[in-house]
């Protein structure tokens, strides 16, 4: 599993972003910023479009203020599904990341395999990124939201 000191990985990823919605591999988009990456489950499901994605969308002033360059915010869902997310959370000014084949979620050991209720997803989780390496992370364990929210990464800063 992906550690603190840890590079993110050469995976594959599409970033949808104000500039649009491109391919890029995950170490080439966080290397030389500052980011907060932040992982859930799935778009469109309870805990995260009620709480954990809602509290970076609030927070986000409060952590760019910290001197990061952007707020990232990964599913192990499809392009589409995360840019309709994203409007339905008026979080344009969070990067959305979609792993769909979890390439990213996968090389940083960080699955969580929901069976026939969703299949592969993505672990809760919250990170900070400066140049490429994490410098934090914060992995919930289980059903649990309590260490990944905008919070926990605010005094982190």
């Amino acid at each position: 599993m992906i550690q603190v000191g840890d590079a993110i990985p050469a995976a594959t990823i599409t970033v949808i972003d104000k500039e649009g919605q491109s391919n890029v591999t995950a170490s080439d988009y966080f290397v030389g910023k500052k980011a907060v990456l932040m992982a859930l489950p799935g778009a469109f499901t309870p805990t995260c479009s009620e709480t954990h994605l809602p509290g970076y969308v609030v927070h986000h002033d409060a952590i760019k203020d910290k001197g990061v360059d952007f707020i990232a915010c990964l599913s192990v869902n499809d392009a589409f599904v995360m840019k309709s997310w994203q409007a339905a959370q008026n979080a344009e000014h969070i990067v959305m990341i979609a792993d769909g084949g979890a390439a990213l979620t996968k090389a940083m050991d960080l699955v969580l395999d929901t069976g026939d209720f969703g299949g592969v997803r993505s672990r809760r989780y919250s990170m900070i990124v400066d140049d490429g390496k994490v410098t934090h992370i914060n992995l919930e364990e289980g059903g649990d939201f309590k260490v990944s929210g905008a919070e926990t990464v605010l005094e982190q800063l």
